[in-house]
């Protein structure tokens, strides 16, 4: 199969996060405006093109206060830093339809590699339009610190509220372009 673009659907897709709080719990949320840019023969991904924009402002972690902080100096600065980009760089086959897709991170104006284990889902018709679909999921960690997302807040326990560790998962459903 040659290599096709794909829009992605970001009504059945998500890019979401956990993190400690406060050493105990953990906080879930997900930004709920993003695009992608994804050319690829979905038999073969090594060769593909992908690139993910994601609205910093749309962050989601369903408590508005939380939110606003997120948006602030201290975490995104979304004024000044409104764009979160991933840009894939590498993608190389570890089994079947696993993969290590690598890119540059920029988050906050802060650009480091990151590999994301994604897994292709397989495809299927949609029997609403007839158009071919594609599943993709993703998971990676990253340290927030190193891109600059430093602040914190100690606790009477002893530890921190935010931890330093985010796990992201994604989940994209993307349509062959007609």
């Amino acid at each position: 199969m040659a290599k096709q673009t794909w829009n992605v659907d970001t009504a059945h897709s998500e890019i979401g996060f956990t993190v400690k709080h406060m050493m105990i719990s953990k906080v879930k949320g997900s930004f709920n405006d993003f695009d992608a840019v994804v050319e690829a023969d979905v038999e073969d991904l090594t060769d593909s093109k992908v690139e993910v924009t994601i609205d910093a402002a749309s962050i989601d972690t369903r408590q508005s206060g939380r939110d606003d902080h997120l948006r602030g100096d201290d975490f995104f600065d979304v004024e000044n830093h409104p764009k979160i980009t991933f840009v894939a760089t590498d993608i190389k086959k570890k089994s079947g339809s696993n993969y290590d897709v690598t890119g540059d991170l920029t988050i906050k104006g802060t650009t480091n590699p990151v590999t994301v284990d994604v897994v292709y889902e397989g495809q299927s018709k949609d029997p609403m339009s007839g158009n071919t679909v594609a599943g993709f999921s993703g998971d990676t960690s990253i340290n927030r610190k190193e891109f600059g997302l430093t602040w914190n807040a100690q606790v009477e326990t002893g530890g921190v509220l935010v931890g330093d560790e985010i796990k992201i998962h994604v989940e994209i459903e993307a349509h062959k372009a007609e």
